[in-house]
């Protein structure tokens, strides 16, 4: 590189009385800020992605905006929503968006040149001995000179001077330093968006997770409520006919035991929907109170089997905010290692103030009044050791780190929808093996209740029927429960829904005019 010694030549002519213009210099460093850059090296994103996960068929289009309708529960909808307007940490990750926002703008900032206005009154009061009439004696007119003229001099000067203009200063950006930071800056930015998706989508699962958990808890309390029911009518049957002396004491002991065992189950399902519940309230951002007006009485929400496609092509994980955040660092991390070079090299400066200055504000617009100081600096990077290679060794570090990071989160994104596909293969024949179970279950307990009534079943294989339909409901009821599990993994695992004929998918941002807007942008 020559044209820095060049530079310092012409610099150290301008020692020279107007060797080099402020127009002059102007006009150089806009030379300067378009000469040559560092760009920052390419970022290789090729990790063979597979084509697609399972099997062939998949949506035709997809769309990530408010993918938890696909319950079709509008009570799951009222919660979702008011969890969206009320959760801290929702407002949390909107802050520090914000805070990114603005520090990339701080960073902006220092392309342009900065200028400072300057109003200066400046009051000096000095003895005449001390100041002009010092001078004046040394070129030999004492003070007595000035009494035998009749002229009397003051024993202090007063002076007022008024300035007012304006200081600049600006930085050529000869390396793209600067360029390279305000891009690591926005680079920032998109990672805090992303980190905020993800934060909703994190929250959004949480949400649902719970209210399934609720919906559950409350309906499997409904079934031990049946159970024990069934189970009172057995001891009643069976005390009556040990009085009878057609059942032995053992009998009536081995009911007893069960039913005492089903009634203590009660307890500890009321302690886990009380922390579902609590849960809740903390997501909501709220203090314990009552569900009622927020959540009735829900049931599980039901899983429509053919709404779920078995297989989702790859490039759906570029919605996965976790994906976009990890990408983004990577980018950012390559830029700040570009800024780090750059400041290996000499930095042009242009530093200066213009204005006007008089010792009567009245003469400001004269311009006979008006004054200028330029000054140009070329500054080399001080000899400090170790230390500049040191910071490029350490950003280049962390681009390293970076790039690990997001093979990392698109080998985890990869793998966790495949494993989801595949837990939803299994679940969708878990529960449609325990729906056949349950229908032949209700025909059977429909058919002894009509032979009790007729006459030709006893009481005792009526509740025999009603215990199995009630067991097998119970089942149902869990696999029902991890199939809406599975179904909500997998929406999270693609950051989003799949929707048949959608047009293009959408994602909820905050907004920069709002601290916890949830708008779409």
């Amino acid at each position: 590189m020559k044209f820095p010694l060049r530079l310092k030549y012409s610099i150290e002519r301008s020692r020279r009385p107007h060797a080099i213009g402020w127009r002059n210099a102007l006009l150089l460093l806009v030379c300067c800020s378009t000469g040559c850059t560092l760009e920052p090296g390419h970022l290789d994103e090729d990790l063979a992605l597979p084509e697609q996960f399972s099997t062939s068929s998949m949506p035709e289009k997809y769309e990530s905006a408010e993918w938890w309708t696909s319950f079709d529960d509008p009570v799951l909808n009222r919660v979702v929503s008011e969890v969206l307007k009320t959760n801290l940490s929702l407002e949390e990750a909107v802050a520090r968006v914000e805070q990114a926002r603005a520090s990339a703008a701080q960073v902006s900032s220092s392309q342009q040149p900065r200028s400072q206005p300057l109003v200066n009154v400046n009051d000096t009061d000095v003895p005449t001995n001390a100041s002009i009439g010092k001078q004046l004696e040394d070129f030999g007119l004492k003070p007595e000179i000035f009494e035998g003229l009749g002229i009397a001099t003051p024993e202090r000067l007063p002076l007022v001077t008024y300035s007012f203009g304006s200081e600049f200063a600006y930085e050529a950006d000869f390396w793209s330093r600067k360029r390279f930071a305000a891009k690591a800056a926005e680079a920032d930015v998109l990672s805090a968006v992303a980190d905020f998706q993800a934060a909703r989508i994190g929250i959004i699962t949480e949400t649902i997770q719970t209210f399934l958990d609720i919906a559950y808890l409350r309906s499997q309390r409904e079934l031990v409520r049946n159970d024990i029911g069934i189970l009172e009518e057995r001891e009643a049957l069976t005390q009556s006919r040990y009085s009878a002396g057609l059942k032995e004491a053992r009998d009536v002991y081995v009911i007893r035991l069960q039913k005492w065992q089903t009634e203590a189950s009660l307890p500890q399902l009321d302690g886990q929907l009380a922390d579902a519940e609590g849960r809740l309230w903390i997501l909501l951002g709220r203090y314990r109170s009552d569900l009622d007006e927020l959540l009735p009485q829900v049931e599980l929400p039901e899983v429509e089997l053919e709404m779920i496609p078995t297989g989702v092509p790859t490039d759906l994980l570029t919605q996965r905010p976790d994906v976009a955040a990890a990408k983004t660092r990577m980018e950012g991390a390559n830029f700040a290692l570009g800024a780090r070079k750059a400041e290996l090299f000499p930095a042009l400066s242009l530093s200066g103030t213009i204005g006007v200055q008089s010792a009567d504000s009245n003469d400001w617009l004269d311009p006979a009044q008006w004054f200028k100081n330029l000054s140009v600096n070329l500054l080399a990077p001080a000899f400090n050791g170790l230390r500049p290679n040191a910071n490029v060794a350490l950003a280049d570090g962390r681009l390293k780190q970076a790039i690990a990071a997001y093979r990392q989160s698109v080998v985890t994104a990869v793998n966790e929808v495949e494993t989801v596909l595949r837990k939803l293969e299994s679940s969708k024949r878990r529960i449609e093996l325990l729906l056949a179970s349950v229908g032949e279950a209700t025909t059977e307990a429909r058919l002894k209740e009509e032979r009790y009534g007729a006459g030709l079943a006893n009481y005792e294989e009526l509740l025999a029927a009603r215990e199995v339909l009630n067991s097998i409901q119970a089942e149902y009821l869990v696999a029902k429960r991890d199939l809406a599990y599975v179904h909500l993994a997998l929406h999270r695992a693609l950051g989003g829904k799949w929707e048949q004929g959608s047009t293009s998918g959408t994602t909820d941002l905050p907004t920069e005019d709002s601290a916890i807007s949830r708008e779409v942008k």
